[in-house]
């Protein structure tokens, strides 16, 4: 009886520690900082007509591009020559959340980063170009470079940034969208 019982119990207790594994927040192993908590929905209450709460259903995918990174700046006129980087950035993780409305969808994107100075660098604010691009299947629905300032306060040691943009986008995207971040210097070519 008790080894039957002690079977229940251990069942009832691995499927609690299983529940609690999906609850997670998505931000809280980025940089060993929480995010924090969402407020707990009403038990059964129903939302009136009209008001703005929405069933979340659908949050996008955040990835990183191939090439779009490591963003590397040369001293002038000196492209590729090691010893005359100034600073080089790079994109290492990221995560999102999301909210909607009847008529919106908000992506908060998230992208953990550092920044190192080169043998020419110095110390200062640099301003990162950062792109966010949000495409649902073969359409492009947002598309924005935001200059992102990061400061490097001692050149011998690497500077950890985290990068955080709210993108709203039509709530009617459907379930191929995925957004996309990384840097973009706006030289890039484009096809013909």
């Amino acid at each position: 009886m008790s080894l039957v019982m002690s079977r229940g119990v251990l069942a009832v207790s691995l499927l609690m520690a299983l529940a609690g594994c999906n609850t997670g927040n998505p931000v809280s192993g980025l940089m060993g900082q929480s995010a924090p908590q969402p407020a707990a929905p009403a038990a059964t209450a129903a939302a009136p007509v009209g008001s703005d709460a929405f069933v979340q259903g659908f949050c996008p995918q955040v990835a990183l591009r191939d090439g779009t990174t490591v963003h590397r700046v040369y001293a002038r006129g000196k492209d590729n020559d090691p010893t005359q980087v100034v600073y080089q950035a790079s994109i290492a993780d990221t995560t999102r959340s999301c909210s909607r409305t009847e008529a919106t969808l908000t992506v908060n994107v998230l992208a953990q980063g550092r920044l190192v100075s080169g043998p020419q660098g110095t110390a200062g604010t640099i301003n990162l170009p950062v792109r966010i691009t949000v495409i649902d299947g073969d359409q492009q629905v947002y598309s924005e470079i935001e200059p992102f300032s990061v400061t490097i306060a001692d050149v011998n040691q690497p500077t950890q940034f985290i990068y955080s943009r709210a993108v709203t986008v039509p709530g009617n995207v459907s379930g191929l969208t995925r957004v996309h971040i990384g840097f973009d210097d706006g030289k890039a070519k484009k096809k013909k």
